[in-house]
């Protein structure tokens, strides 16, 4: 018996839930043609294995045809989507962990070029500015005709045999006809909240007439928009009077916030460098005025914040979505007593932003997730022990070592610097990102754990591999920041990275130039501008860091736009040249010959890293391989058995930017499927 609050089995009905840790709705974005197929079906079921005690699919699973996929959704409004859930179900249920599903008509929030191209709809003409697309305003005929695929849906769901449904009620449809803001209607479903109200009761009516009154049905929805005009937070407690009145629902998922702009969608489901936990106050309220059993999720990230909202009564069941991405197994390893050993949710917020730009979702911090049927969340002991030596104690070289002692071998890192890290520590010296170096303490942790041999201050010659006498050498050397971008005036500039570690001081008039578009960019803008510079960041691009995806951006311009910092795009950086004690930047175009002239005391350039690859080289005749690495073996995951040098006396791989500038995801990524079969 344990008197752990998260572990205590919760009864939501006739369901029993055996803790109180739930995955809540989500798209990952990996269902094909609509379906929620095998990659999908994994995702879902590792995280029952790990322990979880309700797993929530879809992030909304549309019910209609003109609800088109924003971000590859599972279509519920087909009649084949059954069987793809009731396997998923099947596997979850014999891990012990329940499954639900989360319905919507997106309204709005999606676009009305894709899937059969039908307008969108909504309550009003106006458009959404996250997916801009001017909605057609409902009809009756609209009403009706979507409430009968709501219970459609819902049908199908119970014969695929889930636990419950739960019906979507934030930045979409219904919630838009909720909304002063965005119902815009005449006649019975406009004007007060009753109107306002009417095509949701519908809905939920229609579900319950089709599913019976066992099936679980809940709602998430917003309890209060944050917006001016919007729903407010007595309008919340309102409509959770309603709703609870109806005696139609079974449990409400609060959310606070709206979801229609980048920074709108960050702060309901905030990012590193955000407050955690933000809203769970709020929603402690709603569960006291309703009553009735209250979920939430929005960045509670960490067990012991989880274990508070179950133990202070703010919550029933409390969502720990990202995280559970970071780490599948929390509550085994809760259960293990191995809480210090969870993989931490950084915020990086790589799984969600990429969602939100048409990829699939991927953690910055575990590539085995999503990845489920081709890379392992546990790593499987090796036939022989081998000597593994890494160079390079980034994330690369972290996660190579991890790895390889997982496996069983003997492994020894060396490190040029005092500490481990490398770019890593310097992306956590700007505050609001401190948070990233969980990825390097953790990995460290794990490492230390299994008795990896690190040495710090060891910049590590070909003679200092070769002296540790290693079957296997992995370089994780990364690299240096790249500069020589230029026709002229190389000399004159600093890297980003210059000024992260200090090694050069901000001027007072700067231009960056960034030709890669990533975070360091704009951490040399925060840092510069704070102390009151006059900053220009200038790219070749067509919009201002694009590998800086939506919502990681938000924070980033809430810390430039209220100092002196402008953005220039479609213009290259062609020369610098010196001006008596100042600079002139020479600007250029690839659509013409357009030069401009900027006259500043300092450019500073963020172009990606030159791979460090000396040591790579100096030892690639001395391996067996000559350093190749077979690339089908790589990525169907088979073991490296190239031999080009019979008389070598040591395998050479090299893994991240010491190969070419990537980014942190395809650095760790590089270093599981190398080392998993070594």
């Amino acid at each position: 018996m344990t008197h752990d609050p998260l572990l205590q089995p919760y009864d939501l009905k006739h369901l029993r839930l055996r803790n109180r840790l739930m995955i809540t709705s989500h798209e990952p974005a990996y269902p094909e043609d609509g379906m929620p197929k095998d990659r999908y079906r994994a995702y879902h079921v590792e995280r029952a294995r790990g322990g979880v005690a309700l797993t929530m699919t879809a992030g909304s699973a549309s019910v209609s045809r003109d609800s088109p996929p924003a971000f590859n959704n599972v279509l519920a409004w087909k009649d084949e989507v059954v069987g793809w859930m009731r396997r998923l179900a099947d596997e979850c249920h014999d891990h012990g962990c329940a499954v639900m599903i989360q319905l919507t008509h997106l309204g709005r929030r999606t676009r009305w070029d894709t899937g059969d191209w039908l307008p969108s709809l909504s309550s009003t003409r106006r458009r959404e500015p996250a997916h801009r697309a001017a909605p057609k305003k409902a009809e009756g005929w609209d009403i009706a005709r979507i409430t009968d695929d709501y219970a459609d849906a819902a049908e199908r769901m119970k014969s695929a045999g889930l636990d419950g449904i739960e019906i979507e009620a934030y930045g979409h449809l219904l919630d838009q006809f909720w909304s002063p803001a965005t119902n815009e209607m005449e006649g019975a479903y406009g004007g007060d909240l009753t109107g306002r109200m009417r095509f949701s009761m519908e809905v939920l009516q229609a579900v319950r007439d089709r599913v019976g009154p066992a099936f679980l049905v809940g709602i998430r929805y917003v309890a209060d928009e944050d917006l001016p005009g919007g729903i407010t937070r007595q309008d919340g407690l309102e409509i959770t009077r309603r709703l609870k009145a109806s005696g139609l629902v079974d449990f409400l998922n609060v959310v606070r916030g709206h979801v229609d702009t980048d920074p709108g969608l960050t702060d309901v489901i905030p990012v590193q460098g955000m407050r955690s936990a933000p809203h769970l106050d709020f929603a402690g309220e709603i569960r006291a005025a309703a009553q009735i059993p209250t979920f939430h999720a929005a960045k509670i990230q960490d067990v012991a914040t989880a274990r508070h909202a179950i133990a202070s009564g703010k919550l029933d069941m409390v969502g720990m979505t990202r995280a559970h991405i970071a780490d599948p197994h929390i509550v085994a390893k809760i259960l293990r007593g191995e809480e210090d050993r969870i993989r931490p949710c950084v915020g990086a917020n790589y799984c969600l932003d990429r969602i939100y730009q048409g990829g699939m979702a991927l953690c910055l911090h575990n590539p085995a997730t999503g990845r489920e049927l081709e890379q392992p969340h546990v790593i499987a002991k090796a036939e022989a022990p081998l000597r593994v030596t890494v160079v390079g104690a980034g994330p690369a070289g972290l996660e190579a070592a991890r790895v390889a002692a997982e496996r069983g071998h003997a492994v020894t890192v060396h490190e040029a610097a005092p500490e481990a890290g490398g770019q890593v520590r310097l992306t956590a010296r700007t505050p609001r990102r401190a948070e990233m170096m969980q990825l390097i303490q953790w990995r460290l942790s794990e490492c230390e754990r299994m008795g990896v041999a690190l040495r710090f201050n060891s910049f590590a010659d070909a003679e200092t591999v070769r002296a540790d006498a290693p079957d296997v050498v992995v370089v994780a050397t990364g690299g240096l920041a790249e500069t020589e971008v230029l026709a002229e005036g190389g000399e004159l500039v600093v890297s980003a990275w210059d000024i992260l570690s200090g090694d050069a001081a901000p001027g007072s008039n700067v231009l960056i130039y960034d030709e890669a578009g990533d975070h360091a960019a704009l951490q040399a803008a925060e840092t510069i501008a704070a102390t009151g510079a006059s900053v220009e960041i200038v790219t070749r691009d067509r919009s201002f860091s694009p590998e800086v995806m939506g919502m990681s951006l938000t924070p980033a311009l809430r810390a430039l736009q209220p100092r002196d910092v402008t953005f220039t795009v479609t213009r290259t950086l062609a020369a610098v040249r010196r001006d008596g004690n100042g600079l002139v930047a020479v600007l250029g175009s690839d659509y013409g010959a357009f030069p401009r002239e900027r006259r500043v005391d300092q450019v500073v350039v963020n172009a990606g890293v030159r791979p460090l690859d000396d040591l790579y080289f100096a030892l690639r005749d001395g391996s067996s391989n000559g350093g190749e690495l077979d690339h089908a073996a790589f990525i169907e995951g088979r073991p490296q058995t190239i031999v080009r040098n019979p008389e070598g006396t040591y395998r050479l791989f090299r893994i991240g930017d010491a190969v070419a500038s990537r980014n942190t995801h395809a650095a760790v990524y590089d270093a599981l499927r190398l080392m998993k079969t070594i």
